[in-house]
C-alpha cells in the first residue's frame, strides 16, 4: 500500500488535522473481513465456477457488513452452487465431499481440502492466506473447530444436447413458500380432524341423556359421562390452541419468506421494466398482506373445517335419514349462492384494487412534492384529485359490502330456517316414534354445526377475490425481467482498469418514440478524463447510466475493459464504478448512513478522507452532532449543494477505478465548487473520469472533450481544441 497524500498542500486549519486522501490503489483498505464469504468464493473457484464478493453478496441482507450462516445458501445459489450445513467431527467428513468450509471459533471459517496420507496434518485455505494452502495438525484444528461444517456442492445441470422430454412446471413464488409449510399443515389437519371428532361428543352426549339418563334417572351415568365431556373439552382446547399456534407459526414464516422475495425482485428489477408510478408500486406491494391475511385468519380454519362437516352429516343421516335432507338442502343452497357471487365481487376486488392504487398513488406523489405544490398554489388540484379517487373508491367499498351483507344476512336466515324445519319435522318422526326426544336435540346440534362453515363461505368468498387480485397483480411484479435472472452466467471481474468503449449504440427509454442514443460510438482508455457536453435532453447522462448498466442498449455493445457488459456482473460493474448523479437522493438517516450507504461497514478514516474531498468538513465540524446529524427524508434538512457533497463523499469512498460525474456541482456555489475541483483533480489520478457538465470551470478535469447533440457524438478531441472550436463555431449545434 502507498501513502496517503495529504489532504491539502497549505497548512491545516485549527482544529482537527487534515484527512488524507484515498489512492486509487487502497480499495482494500475499505474491503472489511468476512471469513464464510471468502471461504465461499473459494469453494466455488475450486469447483469451477467463478464468482465475486460483489456477485455472491449484492443484494443479501449482510449482518454487520457480514455474509451469515442463513444466507450462504441464497449467496450459493448465484454461483449455481448447492450447499447444507451439518454438524460433524472431523474424522467423519469423507473425502469425497471435500472441499468443505469448517466454521471456526471466533466466528472464523476455512476451507479444508484434505488430509496428509497419515491423516494427521490437514490442508486448508484461510481467509487471511488467500489461495496459499495452510498446513494444521488434527488437534490444531479440532481445537479451533465449533463442530458445524458447511458442504458445497455444484448443482448438476442438463446441457443443450439433452433437452427435457417435458416442460418441467417452474417453482412459484408464492405457493413454494406455502408448499415449504405443507409439514405444518399436515399438522393442522389431525388437529382440525381431532377437533371435529371431538365435536361429535356433545350432540351424542345430549342425546344420551335425554333418552337414557333422564328415563332412568341414572346419576352415576350421568357424572361418567359429563366426566368424559370435560376430558374432551380440555382436549379440544389444547388441540384448538395448537391449531393456531401452527397457522400462525406456518404464516409468519410465509410472511418472512414471501416479503424477502418480493423486496429482492423489486430491488433487482430493469430500469426499463420499473412501474411509473412509484405509490402504485407501493400499493401492489402492500397488497401482498390481503393474501397473507387470507391464508393466515380464521378463513384458512373455515376452509379445514369444511370438509369435515361430512362427519356430522353422516351422524345426522345415522340418526335420522329423513332430518338430512334439509341440512343437505340448506348446504348446497348456500354453496350455489357463493358460486352466483364469485363473478360479481372479482369485478368489485379488481376495481377498488385499481381504485385504491391510484389513490395511494395520488398520496404519494402529493407528499414527496409537497413543497412544489405549495409553491405553484396547486392545493386545488391536487385536493381534487384526491376527493374524486376517494369518493369513487367509496362507492366501489359500499357497494361491496352491501353485496356481502345481504349474503351473509340471506345464509343466516337459511340457518335459522333449516332449525325451525328440522324441529318441525322432528316432531312428526317423533311423534311416529322414529326419532326420541334426544335425537332430535342431537340433530338440532349437529345441522348447526355442520352448516357452520358453509355459512362462512361469502366471507372467504370475499376475502379470496381480493387475495386473489393481489396474487395477480404481485404476480405481474414477479413476472418482470431482473438484473440477475437466475441461472445466468456472468464473466466475473474483481477489478476493472477502466477503459471504456461504446460502438453504434442506439437507445430509447420506455415509452418514447425518439431515440435518446443514435448510433454512439467512442472510446475511452484506462485512465482517460473525458468531458461529455452538449445541449439539455442530447443523451449525456443517458451514456454514464448506459455505463453503469443500468439500461442495455437497443442496438450495439457498450464495453468495459473490452467485454460487453451484458456479460458481467451488475454487482461487479457497481463494486467498480463510482457515480455522482446530478439529483442526489438522501434517505432518513445521519448523514453518516447517507455517505456509508454502500459501504456499511467502511472505518473511520476513510469515511474522513471521503468528506474531505467532497468539502464536508467544514460543515460537519460545525455541526454539534457531527456525521450523526439527521439529514431527514430525502435530505430535505440539507441544501442542494450539501446533498451534492454527500454523493461525492459516496463516489470517494467507493474509491472504484471509473468516475462519473453527471453536474456533480451544479448547485454549489464558486468556492466549494473550486474546492471539490481541487479535490477531485488529485482524488481521481490514475481512474477513468466520465464528466457530464454545463460549467466550463469543471473542464479543468479533463483532458478530452467529446461533444453530444441529438443522441450524436457531433465532436471528440483535446479539451482545449474543441473548446477553441466550439467559441469560433466551428462545431454546429453544440452547447
Amino acid at each position: 500500500m502507498t501513502a496517503l497524500p495529504d489532504a491539502t498542500s497549505a497548512a491545516p486549519p485549527p482544529g482537527p488535522p487534515a484527512v488524507a486522501e484515498p489512492t486509487p490503489r487502497q480499495r482494500e483498505d475499505l474491503v472489511h473481513a468476512d471469513p464464510l464469504l471468502d471461504c465461499l468464493i473459494e469453494v466455488c473457484r475450486l469447483h469451477g465456477q467463478s464468482a465475486t464478493r460483489a456477485s455472491l453478496s449484492a443484494g443479501l441482507p449482510l449482518v454487520g457488513g457480514r455474509l451469515t450462516l442463513s444466507l450462504a445458501e441464497r449467496a450459493a445459489a448465484r454461483a449455481g452452487m448447492a450447499c447444507k450445513l451439518q454438524r460433524c467431527a472431523l474424522e467423519d467428513i469423507e473425502s469425497a465431499v471435500l472441499p468443505a468450509i469448517l466454521l471456526l471459533r471466533g466466528n472464523k471459517a476455512c476451507v479444508l481440502l484434505g488430509w496428509d496420507e497419515g491423516a494427521e496434518r490437514a490442508q486448508v485455505l484461510l481467509p487471511e492466506s488467500g489461495q496459499g494452502a495452510v498446513s494444521f495438525t488434527r488437534a490444531e484444528l479440532a481445537e479451533r473447530y465449533t463442530g458445524l461444517t458447511l458442504f458445497v456442492r455444484p448443482h448438476f445441470r442438463f446441457d443443450e444436447r439433452t433437452p427435457p422430454v417435458r416442460q418441467e412446471p417452474t417453482r412459484h413464488w408464492f405457493w413454494s413458500a406455502v408448499f415449504e409449510q405443507r409439514f405444518v399443515y399436515r399438522d393442522v389437519l389431525w388437529a382440525a380432524l381431532l377437533i371435529n371428532v371431538f365435536a361429535l361428543v356433545f350432540p351424542l352426549f345430549a342425546m344420551n341423556v335425554y333418552d337414557r339418563v333422564v328415563p332412568n334417572h341414572a346419576i352415576e351415568t350421568l357424572w361418567a359421562l359429563a366426566i368424559g365431556v370435560a376430558l374432551v373439552i380440555g382436549a379440544d382446547l389444547l388441540m384448538r390452541t395448537l391449531r393456531g399456534r401452527f397457522i400462525d407459526e406456518a404464516s409468519a414464516r410465509i410472511d418472512v419468506r414471501i416479503s424477502a422475495a418480493l423486496m429482492e425482485q423489486v430491488l433487482g428489477l430493469r430500469m426499463e421494466h420499473r412501474p411509473e408510478s412509484v405509490g402504485s408500486l407501493a400499493a401492489n406491494l402492500r397488497s401482498f398482506e390481503q393474501v397473507r391475511d387470507f391464508i393466515a385468519s380464521s378463513t384458512v380454519t373455515a376452509l379445514i373445517d369444511l370438509p369435515f362437516a361430512l362427519l356430522f352429516l353422516a351422524l345426522i343421516a345415522w340418526i335420522s335419514p329423513w332430518l338430512l335432507l334439509p341440512v343437505l338442502l340448506a348446504f348446497g343452497g348456500v354453496l350455489l349462492l357463493g358460486l352466483v357471487l364469485q363473478g360479481r365481487l372479482h369485478a368489485l376486488a379488481e376495481q377498488t384494487y385499481r381504485a385504491s392504487a391510484m389513490r395511494n398513488a395520488t398520496l404519494v406523489e402529493s407528499l414527496t412534492g409537497l413543497e412544489t405544490i405549495k409553491t405553484q398554489a396547486a392545493e386545488s388540484v391536487i385536493q381534487s384529485r384526491w376527493e374524486r379517487a376517494n369518493q369513487y373508491l367509496a362507492g366501489l367499498n359500499l357497494r361491496m359490502r352491501r353485496l356481502s351483507a345481504s349474503a351473509l344476512h340471506g345464509t343466516a336466515s337459511v340457518q335459522q330456517f333449516v332449525t325451525v324445519v328440522i324441529i318441525v319435522a322432528g316432531v312428526y318422526l317423533i311423534g311416529e316414534r322414529e326419532l326420541t326426544m334426544g335425537g332430535l336435540i342431537a340433530c338440532t346440534m349437529l345441522a348447526s354445526r355442520a352448516l357452520a362453515p358453509a355459512g362462512q363461505i361469502v366471507g372467504l368468498l370475499m376475502q379470496y377475490q381480493g387475495a386473489r387480485t393481489a396474487l395477480e397483480s404481485l404476480n405481474q411484479i414477479m413476472s418482470q425481467p431482473v438484473e440477475r435472472p437466475a441461472g445466468a452466467h456472468y464473466v466475473q471481474r474483481k477489478e476493472f482498469t477502466g477503459e471504456i468503449e461504446f460502438r453504434d449504440v442506439r437507445f430509447a427509454y420506455p415509452h418514447r418514440q425518439d431515440q435518446a442514443l443514435d448510433g454512439v460510438s467512442f472510446k475511452i482508455a484506462a485512465g482517460d478524463r473525458v468531458a461529455l457536453i452538449g445541449r439539455v435532453g442530447s443523451g449525456k447522462s443517458t451514456i454514464q447510466k448506459l455505463i453503469l448498466g443500468l439500461y442495455r442498449p437497443d442496438q450495439g455493445a457498450v464495453l468495459l475493459d473490452g467485454i460487453d457488459v451484458r456479460q458481467l456482473d451488475p454487482a461487479d460493474i457497481r463494486r467498480n464504478v463510482a457515480y455522482v448523479s446530478q439529483d442526489v437522493t438522501l434517505f432518513y438517516g445521519s448523514l453518516r448512513d447517507n455517505i456509508t450507504l454502500g459501504m456499511p461497514y467502511a472505518d473511520d478514516s476513510a469515511l474522513l478522507a471521503a468528506a474531505e474531498v467532497a468539502g464536508l468538513m467544514e460543515f460537519v465540524n460545525r455541526h454539534p452532532l457531527g456525521f450523526d446529524m439527521m439529514v431527514g427524508e430525502r435530505g430535505e434538512s440539507l441544501s442542494g449543494g450539501q446533498r451534492q457533497a454527500v454523493g461525492i463523499a459516496r463516489a470517494v469512498l467507493h474509491n472504484a477505478p471509473v468516475l462519473l460525474l453527471d453536474e456533480p456541482t451544479s448547485a454549489m456555489d464558486f468556492s466549494s465548487e473550486a474546492h471539490v475541483n481541487t479535490k477531485i483533480s488529485r482524488f481521481a489520478q490514475g481512474k477513468t473520469v466520465v464528466l457530464v457538465t454545463h460549467r466550463t470551470s469543471l473542464l479543468s478535469l479533463v483532458n478530452r472533450v467529446i461533444v453530444v447533440d441529438a443522441g450524436k457524438v457531433v465532436a471528440d478531441g483535446p479539451r482545449d481544441r474543441i473548446l477553441e472550436a466550439l467559441s469560433a463555431g466551428k462545431i454546429a449545434r453544440a452547447a
